[in-house]
């Protein structure tokens, strides 16, 4: 558990945007929970959208948009605004601090001193929490083995959890599978908590989350195709900041998509599980994936890629390639074990369950304890990958 800072970004310059994400998904911790590129949505945003501070890009017309960041800190005086301007003019400056903007930043943006700027926003928040950690596990091609992926690592990350439990989310939300693999059937699923996606009773979370035998806390996907069109970036944000709350470790399976609410868990996630197999189709996938997200000025060092079904005796690709290629290690490999995995899934059962001493549960019970023990995670990985990765990210946030 740890404290992390939700954001809200507007951002009205499209060549900015990704330097502006890039300083801020730099700072441990930071997670946007919207971006908006209207004025006129902010309050809207704000309304519907948790978060402590509001980001406002007041180029090119700092003129018009004062009186917008004005209006925030007015109307919502428990958000912290921070304005961003290549103006150092001082009547902007005067103009800002009268309005109520916490803070003035000039660029090129200082991002040790927005740091500093937001520890003080948690200090001074009475409402800030501990948060647990948004895991985000996502497949780069179709039966790549994500769900699987994000299934038992869950499982495996209940052993390690110290104060609270472990919740795993569905958000493919028309052919999510993590109920039917762990052999559940729930009343209540996500769809049931998008009525009021600024306020989600806990005792309403709950009721929806369905309790495995395992320990992990499951919140199914909708039971039908037509909810799965209710459900908004808010809706996205709300539950799993919600969640952050309640659970030390939120896994997520998905996004499986592009669109808001997809790109919404990639700005709020700690850590993306990226699963990959040695394939062309797959590496490729994988290589228009990372530029696309280094271009939209992501955090790359919360991006981990996971070689899943890899066999030794196999014609596939070379890892030592497939790194070179993409420019980025693989974090963590997980072996072939097609014939356990598929009994598994058919039982309805975990890994940790059906066959605990198999390679491919050991090669997942090892990821969860690098995740869990970061300051381990140099040590006796025999099942494969790199260690200082998962170090680096969790002992920075």
């Amino acid at each position: 558990m740890r404290q992390s800072v939700r954001v809200i970004v507007f951002n009205a310059d499209e060549e900015y945007s990704a330097a502006l994400r890039a300083d801020l998904l730099s700072i441990p911790g930071v997670q946007i929970v919207a971006e908006v590129d209207e004025a006129t949505l902010i309050e809207q945003a704000v309304t519907h959208f948790p978060a402590e501070v509001v980001v406002i890009h007041l180029d090119p017309m700092p003129e018009a948009l004062l009186p917008v960041a004005s209006s925030v800190a007015s109307n919502h005086p428990e958000i912290a605004v921070f304005v961003v301007t290549s103006s150092t003019d001082g009547q902007y400056v005067l103009a800002a601090m009268r309005a109520g903007v916490k803070e003035f930043i000039t660029k090129p943006v200082d991002r040790q001193l927005v740091a500093t700027a937001l520890d003080k926003v948690l200090a001074q928040n009475e409402s800030a929490h501990e948060r647990g950690v948004l895991i985000s596990v996502m497949g780069t091609i179709g039966g790549s083995g994500a769900s699987t992926v994000a299934t038992n690592l869950a499982v495996e990350l209940a052993e390690f959890a110290k104060k609270k439990p472990v919740a795993i989310v569905d958000l493919d939300f028309r052919f999510g599978q993590l109920s039917t693999m762990l052999d559940l059937q729930p009343d209540y699923t996500i769809a049931d908590l998008c009525d009021t996606p600024e306020k989600i009773d806990a005792g309403v979370i709950e009721k929806a989350m369905v309790r495995h035998n395992t320990g992990i806390h499951v919140l199914a996907r909708p039971n039908h195709f037509s909810e799965a069109d209710q459900i908004t970036a808010a809706h996205c944000v709300a539950v799993l900041s919600s969640l952050q709350q309640m659970y030390e470790y939120v896994v997520v399976d998905g996004p499986s998509r592009y669109d808001p609410g997809g790109l919404a868990v990639l700005d709020m996630a700690d850590m993306n599980l990226l699963i990959m197999q040695l394939l062309v189709t797959s590496v490729r996938n994988v290589h228009r994936m990372l530029d696309e997200l280094r271009a939209g000025g992501y955090n790359m060092d919360r991006f981990h890629l996971i070689c899943n079904r890899v066999e030794r005796d196999s014609n596939n690709l070379e890892i030592s390639h497939v790194e070179e290629t993409l420019k980025k290690d693989v974090a963590h490999q997980l072996p072939d074990d097609w014939k356990t995995v598929s009994t598994a899934i058919n039982m309805g059962v975990s890994l940790k369950e059906y066959s605990a001493k198999s390679r491919i549960r050991l090669a997942l019970r090892e990821l969860a304890r690098r995740i869990a023990q970061p300051e381990n995670a140099d040590e006796a990985h025999e099942n494969g990958g790199k260690g200082g990765l998962f170090s680096r990210l969790l002992n920075a946030v």
